[in-house]
């Protein structure tokens, strides 16, 4: 089998015009290193900002596209041990993951249950950390508390949905079309509704009322806003995307009259700044419910390396319900 690899060395608008797939050729095994056969990566909203130019860390170019994935160890350096060939392993952020295979120093790979969903699997880096932290890092919440989220049908807004409910905490979901609805609520969502300029009055009916401290706001543009209208006085309204590519727009009076607070969440941010023991305790619950089947995302389909910029496209469309995967080879 040919290998690849999905490289760009400019970025534009249109992210699948930017990105091709290329031949690999992989240096000799060194010392501390290991050769991996990918299995498969996602594509997620910060991979397509990074090929678009707008993403808050951009490599440098030419560059490989990719930063989570899975995938089986095919051969070992010298030197390396607790690691076998054949063992299914997750792979460190940042990688250049949309690859038919990649050379890693060894120590930097995660050892992965068999016999998990290794799909499931290869979006366990990105997503669930970001909505288990969007959860924990910004209001105390108990079970029965209330939180409101908007692209509620994304990637991270499933997670959210199911460890809210492991948790014991109520979710009001806003998703953008009628066709997501029944999804959400399926994984477990309290509320969905779709969202609009009236959102403030429904969701106050749906929920009787309830006091919401926690918005969490993927879109930006004015569904901020809107998100904003929904909280108690005193809320914590937090950005972590700009779906709608525009500036988060919230009312002044929102700040001024009641108390409302606007932060933001970028996962490199936690990892730089979180404790060595702190992203062990994370990952290791995550791990555990992702291989068990406890979390689970939904996937539209799945794409090799080679056929990388239909799957840019893809992921890049609207209407979609569920993820876009590269895999590492046409079988």
């Amino acid at each position: 089998m040919t290998m690849l690899e999905a490289q760009y060395d400019h970025r534009g608008p249109v992210p699948q015009d930017v990105i091709r797939a290329v031949p690999l050729e992989l240096p000799p095994l060194a010392a501390g290193q290991a050769l991996v056969a990918m299995r498969a990566s996602p594509i997620n909203p910060s991979d397509l900002l990074t090929l678009t130019g707008d993403y808050g860390r951009l490599p440098p170019l030419p560059a490989i596209g990719g930063n989570e994935g899975v995938g089986r160890i095919s051969a070992l350096g010298e030197g390396v041990s607790g690691l076998s060939v054949g063992q299914l392993v997750l792979l460190p952020i940042g990688a250049g993951t949309w690859v038919t295979h990649l050379v890693v120093e060894a120590r930097r790979l995660v050892p992965l249950p068999e016999g998990a969903d290794p799909l499931q699997l290869a979006m366990l880096t990105v997503n669930p950390p970001t909505a288990s932290l969007l959860l924990s890092e910004f209001v105390p919440l108990a079970a029965g508390d209330w939180v409101i989220q908007n692209v509620a049908n994304s990637g991270v807004g499933g997670y959210l949905v199911q460890l809210a409910k492991r948790r014991g905490i109520r979710t009001v979901n806003l998703v953008r079309r009628e066709a997501s609805v029944a999804a959400l609520r399926a994984d477990g969502g309290d509320v969905v509704l779709v969202d609009g300029d009236d959102i403030a009055q429904r969701v106050k009916e749906a929920t009787g009322g309830a006091s919401i401290r926690l918005g969490i706001d993927a879109a930006g543009g004015a569904a901020t806003d809107r998100l904003a209208q929904c909280l108690a006085e005193g809320g914590t309204l937090v950005n972590y995307g700009m779906m709608s590519g525009e500036p988060c727009q919230v009312s002044p009076s929102a700040f001024v009259f009641r108390d409302l607070t606007l932060k933001g969440f970028w996962l490199a941010r936690w990892f730089r700044d979180a404790s060595r023991d702190a992203q062990r305790a994370l990952y290791s619950e995550l791990t555990r419910l992702v291989a068990s089947g406890v979390l689970h995302a939904r996937i539209q389909a799945t794409y090799p390396v080679e056929r990388i910029r239909e799957a840019v496209a893809a992921a890049h469309a609207g209407g979609r319900d569920g993820k876009i995967l590269v895999t590492g080879s046409a079988a």
